[in-house]
């Protein structure tokens, strides 16, 4: 299954990616991230997108495809990040992307970066969730839009900053919550 992901849509449609090997890293379905990306459409052009707990990079990589202005890959796994560098190099959308070889709260709370969209999915039953996303939110830029992938049953805050949950969607056993900056457009 690891080797069928590809980039769907965009300049580098079709390039096919390396998924790191073992347990640690649950690729977002083909679905879910189609269901993602249809929820930014309209946000992504010219649009800094943060990848945090990237795995592969695939999310990443599928918003510069569809027209992001810079991506910021993080994740502290090594082969994680070998493999988001070759995929980088494969899509040719290396110059627009930097690759954080760090944990998550570490690089949050030394970030000067501001965010248009950001993708938090770590790893299942950690409690790194509800840990970051405090942190996200005050990274985020004026009309941020942050995006949670959890189990299907994962409680989130309905607040976090100023940003409102929206409704949840599930796919498969992936859930997707979306947040906003309270009085943006409820969506």
């Amino acid at each position: 299954m690891g080797s069928s992901m590809r980039i769907i849509t965009g300049q580098a449609r079709g390039v096919r990616l390396r998924t790191p090997e073992g347990l640690d890293t649950r690729p977002t379905s083909e679905m879910t991230k189609e269901a993602v990306f249809s929820m930014v459409h309209f946000e992504l052009e010219g649009a800094v997108f943060l990848d945090l707990f990237a795995g592969s990079g695939q999310m990443g990589l599928e918003a510069l495809s569809r027209g992001a202005k810079k991506a910021y890959f993080v994740d502290q796994g090594r082969q994680a990040q070998e493999c988001i560098r070759e995929n980088l190099l494969k899509a040719k959308l290396r110059e627009r992307s930097t690759v954080v070889s760090m944990d998550a709260l570490s690089f949050l709370r030394g970030c000067r970066e501001n965010f248009d969209i950001a993708f938090l999915d770590p790893p299942y039953e950690t409690g790194l969730m509800q840990q970051v996303l405090p942190e996200v939110a005050l990274r985020m830029s004026e009309n941020g839009i942050i995006l949670c992938e959890t189990q299907r049953n994962e409680e989130l805050p309905e607040q976090v900053g100023d940003f409102v949950m929206g409704k949840p969607h599930r796919y498969g056993k992936a859930k997707i919550t979306v947040y906003r900056r309270k009085g943006g457009d409820e969506d």
